[in-house]
């Protein structure tokens, strides 16, 4: 596996493999890669031939408050990682190198609709951040095809309308969210935690569950249902962000005919603000 830099190395590596006749796979990342990241570059390796990863810390999605700081930069082992995963190509740029106008300076993506509320509600221009990097990703790698972890469904969600309506070539690919054996959503966030948090942190998704389970068994009142969600997320000791249902496709709040649905949630536990989603299809069992 080779690392790069700087754009005009990228361009070159990947020109080579498409003069070889190769089908491209991307993988973006932040680093400090856990196996749900290694998943996705096992994803990309099924699909294509020659696979691009990017570890870059994107300082546009990050609020004012939150971690920029803190997120951890662990390239050696993301590296090592990435080579024992079968990747081709790494790039990993500086903000000068993705940013050479500064941020200030920056044209900047947004994408409406998918990208409000949620996510988007609490952390105020995170995805215009996120679809901003993305699109010059893409620009810069140009690959046939790019994979995503679900676990950040509404960040998939906010992908895949970006490259629909900018009519971009790129096949998105979902993976299912890479989970601990009590069912915690791995995630480089939790390293934050504590022994004790991470005890806890579990009962995000048992919570998720629960709410998936009384609704399939006919429960309609979604706003009754969000808010025990709420308050059984308090009592294990969380200070929910929010919890919501809602329609799987479009991410609007959910109707008594949907059929697809997501149940979305993010919550702190300490400091560490964590999220997780469960998807179901209401039709699939009927």
């Amino acid at each position: 596996m080779n690392t790069v830099k700087t754009v005009r190395e990228l361009r070159a590596a990947v020109a080579r493999a498409r003069s070889e006749g190769k089908r491209i796979g991307f993988v973006p990342t932040m680093g400090n890669l856990h196996a749900g990241h290694i998943a996705l570059v096992g994803k990309a390796s099924q699909r294509a031939d020659f696979v691009v990863t990017s570890i870059f810390v994107n300082p546009l999605q990050f609020g004012p408050n939150e971690d920029l700081a803190k997120y951890p930069r662990t390239l050696v082992a993301d590296q090592e990682k990435l080579v024992a995963a079968g990747c081709h190509l790494l790039f990993h740029p500086n903000v000068e190198e993705m940013y050479p106008d500064g941020m200030q300076g920056q044209t900047r993506v947004n994408v409406p609709l998918v990208s409000e509320g949620l996510c988007g509600g609490s952390r105020p221009g995170h995805f215009e951040g996120v679809a901003t990097v993305v699109s010059k990703l893409f620009n810069m790698v140009q690959p046939d095809l790019a994979v995503f972890g679900e676990k950040d469904f509404q960040q998939l969600a906010v992908i895949r309308k970006l490259v629909r309506d900018l009519n971009m070539p790129i096949q998105i690919i979902g993976e299912p969210t890479a989970r601990a054996e009590d069912g915690l959503a791995l995630s480089s966030r939790n390293g934050f935690l504590d022994d004790a948090q991470r005890a806890v942190a579990p009962a995000l998704y048992r919570t998720l569950q629960q709410l998936a389970g009384a609704i399939r068994q006919g429960r309609r009142d979604f706003t009754a249902l969000e808010q025990e969600g709420r308050e059984e997320l308090t009592k294990a000791g969380f200070r929910p962000d929010y919890l919501e249902v809602r329609e799987a496709l479009s991410l609007r709040p959910a109707g008594l005919q949907d059929q697809q649905l997501v149940i979305l949630g993010a919550a702190f536990m300490g400091n560490t603000r964590l999220i997780d989603n469960l998807a179901f299809n209401l039709e699939a069992q009927a």
